[in-house]
């Protein structure tokens, strides 16, 4: 049974960093595209970044650029999200999303598997 399972969220100042974590079981993550959303409230789902393991390609939101860092462990089957100089407006729930394929975007529909999610709260 596929799974995704996000940690490491919480409450972090404005400039401060976190790192999120999703464990992935089930399947190979060099067999799937993985990605990052967020959803803040009142706000739709946005991509964040996403990553292509078995091509050590990635991308992110242009929101995020320069200070989020998507990145794979295929020896843990692990993907994590470094952030760095957060913002109040990175607020939200965070989610990894997986489906099959290698070609990594951040449009959501192409996603078929999510976790249950990890609240990030950027405040002072």
């Amino acid at each position: 049974q596929l799974q995704l399972v996000e940690s490491g969220g919480g409450l972090v100042h404005p400039g401060g960093s976190l790192t999120l974590s999703c464990l992935a079981s089930g399947f190979t993550l060099n067999d799937y595209k993985i990605a990052w959303f967020r959803q803040a409230p009142g706000k739709e789902r946005e991509g964040v970044a996403c990553i292509s393991p078995s091509l050590s390609i990635t991308d992110y939101a242009d929101s995020v650029k320069g200070r989020f860092t998507i990145s794979s462990d295929n020896a843990k089957n692990t993907v994590y999200l470094q952030m760095h100089s957060l913002k109040t407006e990175d607020t939200a729930v965070y989610y990894c999303a997986a489906s099959r394929g290698r070609i990594a975007t951040m449009i959501a529909p192409l996603y078929d598997y999510w976790g249950q999610g990890t609240q990030v709260t950027v405040s002072s």
